[in-house]
């Protein structure tokens, strides 16, 4: 902002009511100079409009994939080649809308960054994701699909297949993110997934740095790894499964030391913090620090849908991170999430929220001390 600006905003901070023939008399303007000072402040978003209610928050923004996830749950075991009975459903997701939402409906300030079709399937995803999160800066596309995410479960609740229809976020390129500079700056924090192509992950890197905005990448799946950057200095949190840091390290994890080495090496490469998660059989944490740590997973007997179990305890832990909570309690955190989530059919639990997240945490702590 110049001079000008400043001087201007300032004013209406100190009386946001004010009219602009009242502003004008004020600071001696013009009134068609001020309006176009005005709707400058608006358009760069410090001002949200009449009555000029300035935008002063600092919202988590999430980068990524929103797209319809349809489930076929297989009733038997799965027979190659042929029909294979089964119940389905179907809901929103997306590995960055998944955890906007998680972080939304734990209260957080949500803006969410995107690419759609202009179809049916957008509408959809608009309407059950805009109460936990800010979609306008999503971008519609008239030639595009909306993404799209069909899994087979067998009958454990377990991923048998899963196809991807995901062309249309190629098209959440660095120009894209640029006309929406504005807005990236007041981040006070940045999540992305690797839905996005690699330039515009290399972008952010630099965009972060230079504005001294925490990121947080979360990788999508084993094959999208090459999205990557090789240098991970400007990376805060890099959360990763083991066959995702298998395929990008180029290693075999088979025993703990393994495990153990593979967070390491991820350190070595620049990130300030990092978890490889290995499901059933818990987490292993690299802090900046050097600190190393291994958490067991919380048993859950009664799994019935895995999908989202790690966009949840994602979620978690950048939740209770950015509240400046000690490692154990973030990662504790996310493990409570994730298990709590794997016992719901729904991608992001419904009954999560604030007060809920409190009495699970609670909850689990007394069962452990007990």
């Amino acid at each position: 902002m110049n001079e000008q600006e400043e001087f201007i905003l300032r004013v209406i901070r100190d009386n946001p009511f004010i009219s602009q023939e009242e502003l004008s008399e004020m600071i001696g303007m013009s009134k068609s100079s001020l309006a176009n000072i005005l709707s400058g402040l608006i358009k760069k978003e410090h001002v949200f409009g009449k009555a000029y209610v300035l935008n002063e928050t600092a919202p988590i923004i999430c980068i990524g994939g929103a797209n319809i996830d349809r489930k076929f749950y297989a009733q038997s075991d799965i027979t190659a080649e042929t029909s294979n009975p089964v119940k389905s459903s179907r809901s929103v997701g997306g590995v960055a809308r998944n955890i906007a939402e998680n972080l939304g409906r734990l209260g957080e300030e949500v803006t969410f960054i995107s690419t759609a079709g202009n179809d049916s399937e957008w509408e959809e995803i608009y309407e059950l994701s805009s109460p936990f999160m800010n979609l306008e800066h999503v971008t519609k596309f008239d030639h595009s699909a909306t993404g799209s995410y069909t899994a087979v479960l067998d009958q454990n609740g377990d991923l048998n297949i899963a196809l991807a229809d995901m062309d249309v976020f190629d098209q959440i390129t660095p120009e894209l993110l640029i006309k929406n500079t504005a807005i990236l700056r007041k981040a006070k924090c940045i999540i992305v997934d690797l839905n996005c192509p690699s330039e515009t992950i290399d972008f952010l890197c630099f965009f972060t740095s230079k504005n001294n905005i925490p990121l947080v990448i979360i990788p999508v799946s084993s094959p999208k790894m090459s999205r990557l950057p090789k240098s991970l200095n400007a990376v805060s949190w890099l959360i990763v499964n083991k066959d995702e840091t298998e395929t990008f390290l180029n290693i075999d994890i088979n025993d703990e030391q393994d495990w153990k080495d593979s967070v390491k090496k991820w350190l070595e490469l620049g990130v300030k913090n990092v978890i490889v998660t290995s499901g059933a059989k818990g987490v292993m944490v690299g802090r900046e620090n050097g600190e190393i740590l291994y958490f067991p997973a919380i048993e859950t007997p009664n799994v019935v849908d895995v999908t989202g179990a790690g966009d949840s305890f994602c979620s978690a832990v950048i939740y209770s991170w950015l509240q400046k909570q000690d490692t154990e309690t973030i990662i504790k955190s996310g493990l409570v999430n994730s298990h709590k989530t794997i016992m719901s059919k729904y991608t992001v639990r419904q009954e999560l929220s604030q007060k809920q997240f409190k009495l699970d945490m609670e909850g689990y702590l007394n069962e452990t001390i007990s």
